[in-house]
Parts: structure tokens; C-alpha cells; sequence
């Protein structure tokens, strides 16, 4: 199935068009329709008078954006505030899209459909039309914003002491990137210069991160799980892929998602005591336990025979220390072993399924609302909750929607693997025949599906599956790639070597 007349034609315009068509074929939309753009050249940047009492003035309070080098859509905000009893106040504002997009405009009616933005190799769908997404809902830099705030005080040893919600106004003070922050927080690169002309905002910063360190240590502490995965992305020389790259964990996306998981948990609880009903994020108690056990053993630990997340998580983090280098791969076994999130519908007085990769009861979607249709109705829900109104949606309506938003998460993320696989097809069509070690990553009645150690990259086995479960390296061979379709198919070499 090799296609050779790829290389006849620019990479990332051959990914463009295969996007284009896959978006279709899984039930997404990747333009936006002639009614929302008409709507979208009316639209002007939100204003809301703070005068009147509505929202708080905090611009003047040390915001800032830490994200990707390349971000365009600024969801969130951060800034520390200490306290004379040594406890941190962390404050996360987080972009009102709802200020502009109304239920029931064109622009909702796309956003509702996708779900969410696609995120594939070669280009980006976003869920709101990019005069929205980068600008007049982003919380850029120097532009004043309305924004949901979520205030939350931290103890010394990382719990959660009070929070509170309300809306404001609020102003980026800085545009930063993970990687600079990280790097300057490790001690092994300068202060980037946004932080250094901002006065004060180093020490926030250290502040945050020092915050965030021992929110971490107090979740992980209670069970929740310490996993890494790697994500290959393709590499562009101008228009030709030249490699697969990984994107790589580290302080500063560690510090946001810290602050972000907080927030998501404490606006689940704050709708839950408001008694409307909301969307839930869960993660079920695993129902291959049974698997992760025996992968324990076969690592040389004992995991109890329920589910428990506090256990697993201590195995994990032994199995890290002992193999840093396959580390990534036994969490990839896991993560699939532990089934896919869920969104579900919750109303006052049920109990719906925890998150049991967080080890928390009660969370949501609410920190990304420019790229995530859920956390969209989630502050629409809020807003409501605010101003002591009924809800804008019933029970029936929000389970129809969580089910809906569940399935399109789906399919957008089988978009963005088989454009990827296309690429990492592209990148391998001149390595058919060449040897690999490889790690199962899926063995059901679909069939049966490794990834290499070497270079991130999946695709099926064509034989000699029998036997194989997730989590077993095995020997493989590049058998055939077919770029427009996503393929990459691999021989088992062999048969006897699982371990």
C-alpha cells in the first residue's frame, strides 16, 4: 500500500486535504458555515460596565499567560496572592466566551456540533472562529477582558482551604510560554524578558510555582496518578516533514495543569451546592484492573485486587525511579487499560463516577472554553448560579448534550491520530522492511495495535497476535504505510520474544 506518488507532492498540503476529507468522514465540520461567519463581522469586543457592580476591577492585579510558544487562544490566567497566615491565595481567570457566543447563534450551532478544536499535523479547527479564539475571547496581551475567576486559598501543605467564583475584569500583563518559564525555574536558562520588565511578577511566579509543587505532592499523596506519555509531532523543513519531535512535561505545564485540575474541581462543587445541574468530567474505575495487576507483577510489585488509585499511583512512581526511560510506555499501558474519559450529566443528590486518574470525586471542564464546547455550558451554568437564575438547560437537555460532546471528543481525536498516522506514514514510507521494538498498546476483536519505542509511532499487526495483551514488547517489522489513509502495518519477527 505504499503510495509513492506522495512524494511528488508538498507534505503539509497532501496532511491539509486528508484532514479536510477525515473531518468530514468522522461527522466533524471543518469550515464554518455562511451564517456564522456573517454573524462573526458583526461581532464586536465585549464590554461590560464594572461600575455598575457586575464585575470586579482586577486588571490591575500581576495576570499572566504562561502557554505553548505558538498559542494564539489564551484561555486562562494565573496570579498568586499571599496572606499574612503564610497561605497562598491562587486566582485563575479564565476567558468568558459566553459574553459573546449565545446559545443559539450560528456560531454556537458550530460550536455545539464539533464539540471541541481539532488539533491535527498539518492544521487547526478551531471549535470558535479565529477572530474569536485569538482575539476578542482570548486573554491577550494588554486587552481588557471579562473573565470567570476562580479564587482559591491554599494552605501550607497544599489543600485546599476556601474558594470562591465571581466574574471580572482582568488584564495579561505578560504572554509567556511554558518552555522559557520552565527552563528559567529549573535555573538553567535567564529570566524570559516579559518577567523581567514586569516588576514583581518573578516573585509571583516563584510563588506559583511553589504553590503548585506542594498542590501536586498533596494530590499525588491521595492518589492521584504520576503518568507520562509521549506525543510525536511532525517536524517541518517548510512544506516536507523531516522528523517526528516529542513534546515533553515540565515545570511550568506542570504548575498550570496543577491550577487548572484545582479550579475544574472547585466549579464542579460550586454547581453541585448550587443545585443546578452540570456536566461532569469522569474517568470510571478501571474495568481491565485485572491487567494493570498482572503488568504490576510483572514489574515485581502487588497491586490489591480492587481498584486503588493510591496503590497504583505508588507503583507507578517505583517503576519511574527504576526505568525513566520506559516509564512512558508502561503509563500508555495503563491509560489504556483505565478506558477513556466521559462527560455525565449531574444533578443534586445523584452520585455520579469520579475522576480515578485525578483522585477526585467531583470535577469538570471549565479553564479551556475557546477550544471546548463543555466548559462553554459549564460557564453558562455558573453565570447562572451567580446571579441566583434558574438554569439554561435541563437535566434531559445537559445528558444529551454530555453524551453528544463524548462521542465528537471521540471522533476529533480519531481525526487527529489518523492525520497523524499519516504523517508518521509519510515520514516511513522509505523505512518498509526496517526492524523495530515495540510496546502493545491495544489487543481486542478490532484487532491488535503496538507503537515503537524508538520513535512514537503506531500502527496495526498483521500477525501473529495470538497472546498478546497491552503492555508486552514485542519485535516488529515495517511491513507496508499508506499515507492517505493512516495506515502503518507491522509483522511480528518474533513470536516467542514477550516481556
Amino acid at each position: 500500500m505504499n503510495t509513492a506518488q506522495s512524494s511528488n507532492q508538498h507534505h503539509r498540503a497532501q496532511l491539509e486535504a486528508i484532514a479536510h476529507r477525515v473531518m468530514i468522514e468522522r461527522g466533524l465540520l471543518p469550515d464554518f458555515s455562511p451564517n456564522a461567519l456573517a454573524e462573526l463581522e458583526q461581532l464586536l469586543a465585549p464590554t461590560a460596565s464594572i461600575h455598575a457592580g457586575a464585575l470586579r476591577d482586577l486588571r490591575g492585579l500581576l495576570w499572566c499567560s504562561i502557554d505553548n510558544d505558538d498559542s494564539r487562544d489564551l484561555d486562562q490566567l494565573t496570579v498568586a496572592i499571599p496572606t499574612p497566615d503564610d497561605n497562598v491565595k491562587i486566582l485563575v481567570a479564565v476567558a468568558d466566551v459566553d459574553s459573546i457566543v449565545k446559545d443559539g447563534s450560528a456560531i454556537d450551532e458550530h460550536a455545539r456540533h464539533n464539540t471541541t478544536s481539532v488539533y491535527t499535523a498539518a492544521k487547526i479547527f478551531p471549535m470558535l472562529p479565529e477572530k474569536l479564539s485569538t482575539d476578542l475571547t482570548s486573554l491577550n496581551f494588554n486587552e481588557d477582558r471579562p473573565a470567570i475567576v476562580i479564587e482559591m486559598l491554599i494552605g501550607i501543605d497544599g489543600a485546599l482551604q476556601s474558594s470562591i467564583i465571581y466574574r471580572a475584569m482582568v488584564s495579561n500583563h505578560a504572554k509567556l510560554a511554558y518552555k522559557s518559564v520552565a527552563a528559567w525555574l529549573d535555573g538553567i536558562a535567564t529570566i524570559p524578558e516579559p518577567v523581567a520588565v514586569m516588576s514583581g511578577l518573578a516573585e509571583n511566579l516563584r510563588l506559583q510555582d511553589k504553590v503548585a509543587q506542594s498542590m501536586k505532592n498533596f494530590r499525588h499523596t491521595h492518589g492521584a496518578l504520576s503518568l507520562e506519555t509521549i506525543e510525536a509531532q511532525p517536524i517541518f523543513d517548510g512544506n516536507e516533514i523531516t522528523d517526528l519531535g516529542v513534546e515533553e512535561k515540565n515545570r511550568a505545564k506542570d504548575m498550570i495543569e496543577d491550577f487548572m485540575i484545582s479550579a475544574n474541581s472547585v466549579i464542579a462543587r460550586f454547581l453541585s451546592a448550587s443545585q443546578l445541574p452540570s456536566i461532569r468530567r469522569v474517568v470510571r474505575t478501571p474495568k481491565r484492573w485485572d491487567r494493570i495487576v498482572e503488568i504490576a507483577r510483572e514489574h515485581s510489585s502487588q497491586l490489591p485486587n480492587d481498584p486503588d488509585a493510591k496503590a497504583l499511583n505508588e507503583f507507578l512512581i517505583k517503576a519511574k525511579q527504576a526505568d525513566p526511560v520506559r516509564f512512558p510506555d508502561l503509563c500508555l499501558a495503563v491509560i489504556k487499560l483505565m478506558g477513556p474519559g466521559e462527560y455525565v450529566a449531574e444533578i443534586q443528590g445523584s452520585t455520579p463516577p469520579g475522576h480515578f486518574g485525578l483522585a477526585v470525586n467531583a470535577y469538570t471542564h471549565s479553564t479551556a472554553p475557546n477550544r471546548r464546547y463543555a466548559d462553554v455550558l459549564t460557564h453558562r451554568l455558573v453565570k447562572a448560579a451567580l446571579a441566583n437564575q434558574a438554569s439554561p438547560y435541563n437535566f434531559d437537555t445537559l445528558s444529551r448534550l454530555a453524551q453528544h460532546i463524548t462521542t465528537q471528543e471521540d471522533a476529533a481525536n480519531k481525526v487527529e491520530r489518523q492525520v497523524g498516522k499519516s504523517a508518521a506514514a509519510l515520514l516511513f514510507e522509505s523505512k518498509v522492511g526496517q526492524q523495530f521494538d515495540a510496546i502493545v498498546t491495544g489487543a481486542s476483536a478490532k484487532g491488535t495495535w503496538v507503537r515503537l519505542l524508538g520513535i512514537p509511532v503506531e500502527g496495526k499487526l498483521v500477525n501473529s497476535y495470538e497472546g498478546l495483551d497491552v503492555g508486552h514488547r514485542i519485535r516488529v517489522q515495517l511491513v507496508s504505510v499508506d499515507v492517505e489513509q493512516g495506515f502503518i502495518d507491522f509483522k511480528r519477527v518474533n513470536s516467542n520474544m514477550v516481556r
